[in-house]
């Protein structure tokens, strides 16, 4: 049985991106959750040693609840290219890491194109695992899918990440291109929080 979260509880979002801050705390705001990113807290970003994306977010959740001695959700994400056997995959972020240890994604979007071009096949999608963790070790886990394909050149500047080359099946604009509402209603991330909000979140809210 799934344990859930109390209405209007206090929750550590482990990620130090913002934009994932901003994203699951909209998610979250129907609940009324406090929630406080990892970053905001000066918690460290523990090695992501899994090859998976839930076992990549299950250690980030469980060192977060640890250190805090609250629930923790965890956020483990990337973007796949089909023509490249899944790449970047759960090395997406890695892609984008400069010698002085920031990110540009900017370079790391023109790093797919680079390998990807040769390729007719443009399939793509964005993968999110969202786990939740508690202090004494209990863990959820979900896992959600975007599928559709990556285009170039980059369009758009409302999303992060590799949202400026990505057209979700049946979309005419990217994710970046896209108001965050409607992003919200169709992203990877909104199918994984659909699946965690039905088996961890109170009853849903009041229409």
């Amino acid at each position: 049985m799934s344990r859930r979260l109390e209405r209007g509880g206090r929750l550590v979002l482990a990620t130090h991106n913002a934009g994932k801050v901003r994203e699951v705390s909209a998610l979250l705001a129907p609940w009324g959750m406090q929630v406080q990113g990892a970053g905001a807290l000066g918690l460290p970003e523990p090695a992501e040693t899994e090859s998976s994306f839930l076992g990549n977010a299950a250690i980030k959740a469980l060192a977060a609840a640890k250190a805090t001695g609250l629930p923790a959700l965890s956020d483990d994400s990337g973007f796949s290219v089909a023509s490249l056997d899944g790449m970047p995959g759960v090395w997406t972020a890695d892609w984008a890491v400069q010698p002085d240890g920031s990110r540009d994604y900017g370079k790391a979007m023109a790093e797919v194109e680079r390998q990807a071009r040769p390729f007719p096949d443009r399939a793509a999608w964005f993968s999110c695992a969202l786990v939740l963790a508690w202090p004494d070790g209990h863990t959820e886990g979900f896992l959600g899918e975007a599928h559709g394909e990556w285009v170039w050149p980059p369009r758009g500047e409302k999303g992060f990440g590799y949202d400026p080359i990505f057209v979700p099946a049946g979309e005419a604009e990217t994710f970046a291109e896209m108001t965050p509402e409607r992003k919200h209603a169709i992203s990877h991330r909104a199918r994984a929080f659909a699946l965690l909000a039905a088996a961890c979140l109170p009853e849903p809210p009041a229409a």
